[in-house]
């Protein structure tokens, strides 16, 4: 049965999958929008993939510069703007990123080296009609990238021309949280959702919408109403996802979503 026609499942809930073997989990979810890491855009099969579906794909993941922002610049553009090329050849809609980590550098120095550093990518983007956007993640991943609650991704994105990935299991219980949801709307590219149970300490700690305590509809709910457009991108990862079953919760997790979605009319 298909799922709702906004909801995508992020490759990395299959991480290590075979493209076969996901072309086999995409047909069991029903899913018809895709949301893929880099490595897969790069693939030579994965336009012959497309011409035997009836897919199109919402997201590709990068992580910008290799992970850090002192590497070589120019290397971290080309790596970029392949990835941009492949993506406009299979029509995906937006490439988002995690930024690089800033070694020693401090949070505004690398900022402006980011922005710097992505600007001719921007561009170039702009041109192929391929959104480019970053998404907020836990500090956990500072060796790898620099934006940390939604305030500083929003801030970041503003200095860099791009638009904003909120993915909602970083930045939930922020304080000001709803605020930085309404700023950070008119340019959000993307949404991923998942849950959080209390007390669980692993990281990726994620759960099926509707097993935690996010706020999940109330979001989704703010969200559309600010004239949220775009898909949402189901990414589970973690132990409860690995106990129960990673196609097992996708399709649970498909089913609670796609129904929060019929109920807010989205």
């Amino acid at each position: 049965m298909p799922v709702h026609q906004r909801l995508s499942v992020h490759n990395v809930t299959f991480y290590g999958a075979a493209l076969a073997e996901l072309e086999g989990h995409w047909a069991d979810l029903g899913v018809s929008r895709l949301s893929i890491l880099d490595d897969q855009v790069l693939d030579p099969e994965f336009p012959k993939l497309l011409q035997r579906n009836d897919y199109t794909v919402e997201a590709v993941t990068h992580v910008f510069a290799g992970g850090r922002l002192t590497t070589d610049t120019q290397a971290a553009r080309d790596a970029l703007l392949a990835v941009i090329d492949a993506a406009a050849g299979v029509g995906a809609r937006v490439v988002y990123m995690l930024t690089g980590g800033r070694d020693t550098l401090a949070w505004p120095q690398a900022a402006d080296r980011f922005a710097g550093m992505i600007a001719p990518c921007v561009e170039h983007a702009k041109r192929a009609g391929v959104a480019l956007a970053i998404e907020n993640a836990s500090s956990l991943y500072v060796d790898i990238h620099l934006a940390h609650t939604l305030r500083d991704t929003i801030t970041l994105a503003e200095m860099s021309g791009l638009g904003v990935c909120i993915e909602l299991f970083h930045c939930w219980a922020e304080g000001d949280f709803e605020a930085m949801v309404q700023r950070a709307l008119p340019r959000t590219e993307l949404i991923q959702l998942s849950d959080y149970v209390l007390g669980d300490r692993a990281l990726p700690g994620r759960a099926v919408p509707g097993d935690g305590a996010i706020p999940l509809e109330p979001f989704v709910a703010q969200a559309l109403a600010g004239g949220y457009a775009h898909g949402f991108d189901l990414e589970l990862i973690g132990p409860r996802i690995e106990a129960e079953g990673r196609l097992a919760a996708a399709r649970r997790a498909c089913d609670v979503a796609g129904a929060m979605l019929a109920r807010l009319g989205g």
